[in-house]
């Protein structure tokens, strides 16, 4: 089990109609993980990078998802937030991420900008905003290596590596 703050990013969203991140909320819990925070902010770097800062500086936090504002539109500033926020990317997420999604949507899937690093010893995940990327993030990819029992190695095995 992990301790997991999440993060969505929109001008328009609330937790009635937050599908992506409901649907995080969900499978996290449903995994066994806990979550600690939940968020809602707009698509707004300071307020983006203020949130993700404060968890990063929560020892009880040991990952944190983003949904939201990764696309290519002037509005769409998450990555931008969170880099400067990271101590190591993680870019083999990105390349499967968009792998993965390149047998779902084809070329459409260029515009996807989601990234993942670390930062004080936790996971750092930046996923699209459609439910169907989130569905595509949490299934295929951040589920298996949130799961101390993937083999060969997993990221729940490195939480600990991380803090030192």
């Amino acid at each position: 089990m992990v301790s997991i703050a999440l993060l969505t990013v929109s001008d328009t969203r609330n937790t009635k109609n937050d599908e992506s991140g409901n649907y995080l909320l969900q499978e996290a819990e449903n995994s066994g993980h806990k979550i600690l925070a939940r968020v809602i902010c707009k698509d707004d770097i300071y307020l983006i990078r203020k949130y993700v800062s404060n968890w990063i500086s929560d020892q009880n936090i040991n990952v944190i998802i983003t949904t939201g504002g990764t696309g290519i539109t002037g509005r769409d500033v998450t990555p931008e937030a969170i880099r400067p926020l990271l101590d190591k990317e993680i870019d083999g997420f990105g390349e499967t991420f968009r792998f993965l999604s390149f047998k779902k949507i084809g070329t459409s899937t260029l515009q996807s900008r989601c990234i993942a690093g670390t930062a004080n010893g936790k996971f750092i995940f930046v996923l699209p905003g459609s439910q169907d990327a989130v569905m595509t993030g949490w299934q295929d990819i951040i589920s298996y290596q949130l799961n101390e029992n993937t083999k060969p190695c997993n990221l729940v095995n490195l939480i600990e590596k991380l803090k030192k």
